[in-house]
């Protein structure tokens, strides 16, 4: 049986991940590296990963899978297409490009 990971643990995981890389990278002191390393095991851990680079991009793929799953329905037009904000065109992968 595969297990999951709770969306809602990966975003602060990776929040926190995040935040730490850049306290670091700003030298905010070396009490931060031991919290990064545990962040960065437990991250993998908990995307099933052996490095902490295979960890992020299993969630990010396991998240942005989510969102495409989400039961938020899209806004439609009137001959029930998807609506797409004025001054945007909408390529293949969806996001939204300014002309």
């Amino acid at each position: 049986m595969l297990v999951v990971p709770d969306p809602k643990v990966v975003r602060r995981l990776l929040t926190r991940y995040a935040s730490l890389r850049i306290a670091l990278a700003e030298g905010e002191g070396r009490e931060g590296t031991r919290e990064l390393e545990d962040v960065s095991y437990t991250l993998c851990i908990t995307m099933g990963t052996r490095n902490v680079h295979e960890a992020i991009a299993a969630a990010d793929t396991l998240l942005v899978a989510r969102v495409g799953r989400s039961s938020v329905q899209e806004p439609r037009s009137e001959d029930g297409l998807p609506a797409v904000p004025s001054g945007c065109s909408v390529p293949v992968d969806r996001s939204c490009t300014a002309p």
